[in-house]
């Protein structure tokens, strides 16, 4: 599906990725419905757009089902149409083991990563499927394939957004609504800020060439959209990590845990 000239709610639009996804689609010439649970942060993002009249704003919280609803019936009253939903809005997990990790936090990362995108797919998808073409993309990750020490919870809640994604693209597939999941790995962005936990590493991710910068993952999570493409994964590492869980899952984690511990302070 083409951007130009399609309505498409952004996720997650404050920051890194998402606010990424929303300057090159409105360059595409998409009218663009940005949310997030910050709402100076997005209007960092109206400012970096140089107040574009196709970029609007909401505050949003996606894990509450209430909200989600009501704001599905906001913007399609509003905008009267919408054709794409990017799901992107996530956060991780303190990096500690899943034994000592409190419900409360559990419940966050499953309500945000899971359940938000959940709700946003229950709350347009009956409007997309009046659409003569519409989109869902939903981000998955890395870390929905292979256990990352420490990230278990996380990796549980994108490993449910990858497979919410692959059975809406198989009980859609003889409907106008296409289905993508992107499944990225490393990305330099301020995630662990956002998700309010600090974890101390040696290396500074935005300088591997390992990592993605937000405005080539965006590229291509967009890329992934104008292609129709079920799953793709991007990023270097996430190709290389693919491959070799494939061929041994029990190398591939190994691999990942040794990558942690010599990345520790």
């Amino acid at each position: 599906m083409r951007a130009e000239g399609k309505n498409i709610v952004v996720t997650g639009g404050g920051g890194g990725v998402g606010r990424q996804l929303v300057l090159q689609l409105l360059k595409k010439g998409a009218t663009v419905l940005a949310v997030d649970i910050n709402l100076e942060a997005l209007n960092e993002t109206v400012k970096l757009a140089n107040n574009n009249d196709r970029l609007f704003v909401a505050k949003l919280d996606i894990s509450n089902r209430d909200q989600v609803n009501s704001f599905a019936e906001k913007v399609i009253e509003e905008h009267g149409k919408i054709d794409v939903i990017i799901n992107n809005a996530g956060i991780i997990q303190p990096f500690i083991p899943l034994n000592e990790l409190p419900m409360d936090r559990i419940d966050r990362v499953m309500d945000i990563n899971f359940y938000g995108t959940l709700y946003m797919v229950k709350a347009f998808l009956p409007h997309l499927l009046k659409r003569p073409e519409a989109h869902i993309v939903n981000i998955s990750s890395m870390g929905g394939f292979l256990p990352v020490p420490g990230q278990s919870i996380y990796g549980a809640s994108k490993a449910a957004v990858k497979l919410l994604s692959e059975g809406l693209y198989s009980e859609l597939i003889d409907t106008n609504v296409k289905v993508s999941v992107v499944i990225p790995g490393g990305i330099a962005t301020e995630i662990k800020k956002n998700s309010n936990i600090s974890y101390n590493v040696a290396t500074d991710d935005s300088k591997s060439n390992m990592v993605l910068t937000p405005e080539k993952a965006a590229e291509l999570i967009i890329l992934a959209m104008e292609k129709n493409k079920l799953r793709s994964y991007i990023g270097k590492d996430c190709n290389v990590m693919n491959v070799l869980y494939k061929l041994s899952s029990s190398f591939a984690m190994k691999m990942i845990n040794k990558v942690m511990k010599a990345s520790e302070h």
